[in-house]
């Protein structure tokens, strides 16, 4: 699948499709652990300074946000728009 522009909503859709299954069978808290690890992977990219790495572990950051957002039955874009669109 070819997506050209994507929207938040999409993304957690995409993750909820692949990962939804998994991620309500590992539980909330077991997730959130795996998502803190990510965000600890970023920060040695970041430290590091490698560009490549920094856009993989974003990449995982964002990913298992979104597993959380949905395990939590949140629509991350929505919320998003509230907190931060005027």
């Amino acid at each position: 699948m070819v997506l050209l522009d994507m929207n938040i909503r999409e993304a957690q859709e995409i993750i909820r499709r692949k990962y939804y299954e998994r991620d309500h069978g590992r539980g909330l808290f077991a997730t959130f652990t795996w998502f803190t690890e990510e965000v600890g992977e970023l920060a040695e990219a970041i430290l590091s300074m490698n560009r490549e790495s920094q856009e993989e572990e974003l990449a995982d950051v964002f990913a298992w946000l979104l597993s959380i957002a949905n395990l939590l039955e949140i629509d991350l874009e929505e919320s998003f728009k509230k907190k931060y669109v005027d």
